[in-house]
């Protein structure tokens, strides 16, 4: 009996750990934003999944309006003054994401540098290149969802 109890338990927590383990992996890696303007990485955080723009197509400011001619764009939206002068690229835009069943993770929070809003953030895998991202005020029935693709 404790034979069969100790197996179980092996089987229990192998199967838990690989099944949480490799779930993330299926979005981790570099995707294209809707529009093709930016890149961003998906990676391991503190045993939850974040975001990073690691790409744009104008990395640096192209009108006068927006910012010095010819200098790397910055975080100019992001209502904490002090990190203003922060450059779009590295910037990480998603934090907080953990699994929630087959192919979502939930639970997390986007940056929108555009607007310097913050909204929660749920993720869908849909199909191996395609991921549905889903930021939004409140519920999930006010919000935007954008693909995002390999």
């Amino acid at each position: 009996m404790k034979k069969i109890i100790i197996t179980l338990a092996i089987y229990i927590a192998c199967f838990s750990s690989s099944s949480i383990a490799s779930e993330p992996g299926e979005i981790l890696g570099v995707w294209n934003t809707e529009g093709k303007k930016s890149k961003v990485e998906i990676f391991k955080c503190d045993q939850q999944l974040c975001a990073k723009i690691v790409f744009l197509t104008e990395p640096v400011y192209t009108n006068p309006e927006e910012g010095p001619l010819g200098q790397p764009k910055t975080d100019i939206h992001n209502p904490d003054p002090s990190k203003r002068k922060k450059p779009t690229v590295g910037l990480r835009i998603m934090e907080g994401l953990t699994p929630n069943g087959e192919g979502t993770w939930t639970n997390g929070t986007i940056y929108d540098p555009a607007n310097g809003k913050t909204y929660k953030c749920m993720v869908t895998l849909d199909g191996d290149d395609r991921l549905k991202v889903r930021g939004f005020i409140g519920i999930s029935l006010i919000g935007r969802t954008t693909v995002w693709v390999r």
